[in-house]
């Protein structure tokens, strides 16, 4: 297993070595475009091995030849945001880097899973669904997982409770009008709603639509990493070891929920043949009516660059 990870900034570094002390991959490529970032992080995460006890091999380079027959390519690559942009501030910025990037990958790995990262998620994961032309299996969007572990921090912190007895869905698209169901949010089998009092319910969910606005305006300059990098690893794991796990991704619907040709969040079934399954959940007509909207939102965006991905 070969796992390419492109961007070495903070969410691509903190990924390429949670990848390599997991030893989910015999060799981790860590790609950047500033010469001698990536072989210095590379060479740093290699060097911690003896006492983190791994033996993957961890290469940073700035040529894409050294990405050659990768089995799972993770991109990071893009802006972050700044206090006061949106997801959708980034849009046409990164689309055209991660369309570039996309491009270099597909000339050197012909088969690889793409794991999207980079911001605004859900039309980016398009634009590598486009651009790769690889099978909708094999190419998917990390929000839901990120997003879903950020309600589930919230609740656990206001409930004074183990977050490994919490289990929530967060779907749709990654940014404000993102949906966190919460009929299928519970604590240890127990619904939400029969431990918490709806004003809180309201309150930590609007927390988590803008839990990364929240993490941007603390640093000032820069965005949050540590979670995506654990979200996006959580992924990659799950397909390594084929865990057939039930995780909310941004993969595209062809019908499902009434939502056409559009990446957007939903609960899928990962494995070794990537999206395995998408399940189509039973949702209230609220949830239902705000996953459309959130899927309209994208494809809107999605629509504004089309001349670019022509």
């Amino acid at each position: 297993m070969k796992i390419t990870v492109i961007g070495a900034g903070h969410v691509g570094a903190t990924a390429a070595y949670r990848i390599a002390e997991q030893q989910l991959a015999k060799k981790v490529v860590l790609l950047d475009i500033v010469e001698g970032i990536p072989q210095g992080k590379a060479l740093d995460m290699y060097e911690s091995g003896p006492i983190g006890l791994f033996d993957t091999k961890v290469q940073g380079t700035n040529n894409y030849s050294d990405t050659a027959d990768s089995d799972i390519v993770l991109i990071t690559a893009g802006l972050a945001r700044k206090p006061g942009m949106s997801r959708e501030d980034l849009l046409m910025k990164n689309a055209t880097i991660v369309k570039e990037v996309t491009d270099q990958v597909m000339a050197h790995s012909s088969n690889p899973f793409i794991i999207m990262v980079s911001n605004p998620l859900d039309i980016m994961t398009h634009v590598g669904y486009v651009r790769s032309k690889l099978p909708k299996e094999k190419v998917i969007g990390m929000a839901g997982v990120l997003d879903s572990a950020r309600f589930r921090s919230f609740i656990a912190e206001e409930l004074n409770v183990s977050m490994q007895d919490i289990n929530a869905f967060v779907l749709g698209g990654h940014g404000d009008s993102m949906v966190p169901v919460v009929k299928y949010t519970s604590v240890a089998g127990i619904p939400l709603t029969e431990l918490m009092a709806q004003e809180k319910i309201d309150q930590l969910v609007e927390r988590t639509r803008k839990g990364g606005a929240e993490i941007v305006n603390y640093l000032k300059n820069g965005s949050a990493y540590y979670a995506p990098a654990a979200s996006a690893v959580e992924m990659i794991d799950t397909i390594v070891n084929d865990r057939k796990r039930i995780l909310p991704c941004s993969v595209l619907l062809e019908g499902q929920y009434n939502i056409n040709n559009i990446f957007i969040g939903a609960p899928v079934k990962l494995g070794k043949e990537g999206v395995e399954q998408i399940l189509e959940i039973n949702l209230d007509e609220p949830e239902l009516e705000a996953l459309q909207k959130s899927a309209a939102i994208v494809e809107e965006n999605c629509n504004a660059l089309s001349t670019l991905l022509a």
